[in-house]
């Protein structure tokens, strides 16, 4: 017969037993949750990387169009005068039938907008249109598809900065369902055969606009309206020289 100490020892045992075998399993449990984060991390960290390789790369490749076709209409999205100048140079020769310059600052003028750009009076009169509702891209998507909409404009020409431009089609097409849009980026630095790579500013700008593009991307799977007090610079140091005329789009 057992005696009843051996009992109340050999339960003691037990539980000092599962009490250490439960300290060694955390542990253990830690070490493999600490080893997935650190995997997860790493392929996240691969995947941006990888992703920013891919940006860079088309940026790079894309170039002004020579003779591109003619549209119903031209959309321009401030940020630089550049892009208000390749607008309006379009819009002279007959590209489009109507301009809208998206994005300009409430106190810029149509007079101002027009000195500027050095374009002719009776055409800047008869065919522009100017928006200075919008704050960011999200803003000049949403006015520009509510200004496409009110014209029925089939086919119109994108202009923006190339490094600018993958972004603006992402949110223009989510927006514009029935119109086809034809970019037209306009090239300010020649970054072709790596050259962003040895340009620190040209590297800084493509990782920001990057990191930009990818948060559009997730807002179509959450959803997130930028707030106004969001908008950067990073556009204006790309066009270094350049007097904008208007708000600089993030």
């Amino acid at each position: 017969m057992m005696d009843a100490r051996d009992t109340t020892g050999t339960a003691g045992l037990m539980s000092v037993a599962v009490a250490r075998s439960h300290e060694s399993r955390f542990p253990k449990r830690f070490a493999v949750a600490l080893r997935i984060f650190a995997f997860s991390v790493l392929a996240l960290a691969a995947l941006f990387a990888g992703g920013f390789g891919w940006f860079a790369s088309t940026v790079s490749h894309m170039t002004t169009p020579a003779n591109p076709a003619r549209a119903d209409a031209i959309i321009v999205l401030t940020g630089g005068q550049s892009r208000l100048d390749a607008a309006m140079d379009l819009l002279a020769s007959g590209k489009g039938g109507r301009l809208l310059i998206s994005g300009v600052h409430p106190s810029a003028s149509r007079r101002q907008l027009q000195a500027a750009t050095g374009g002719d009076k009776a055409l800047f009169s008869c065919c522009v249109d100017i928006d200075r509702a919008a704050l960011d891209t999200i803003g000049n998507a949403e006015e520009s598809a509510k200004w496409v909409e009110s014209h029925a404009y089939g086919t119109v020409i994108l202009v923006t900065n190339n490094y600018h431009m993958p972004r603006s089609l992402l949110e223009m097409g989510r927006l514009l369902h029935g119109a086809k849009l034809e970019p037209y980026p306009v090239v300010n630095t020649n970054l072709g055969n790596g050259g962003w790579l040895t340009k620190p500013e040209a590297l800084r700008v493509l990782l920001t606009e990057y990191s930009k593009y990818v948060l559009a991307l997730a807002r179509g799977i959450v959803p997130v309206r930028q707030n106004a007090g969001d908008i950067a610079l990073a556009e204006a140091s790309m066009v270094k020289g350049e007097k904008p005329m208007a708000r600089i789009i993030p």
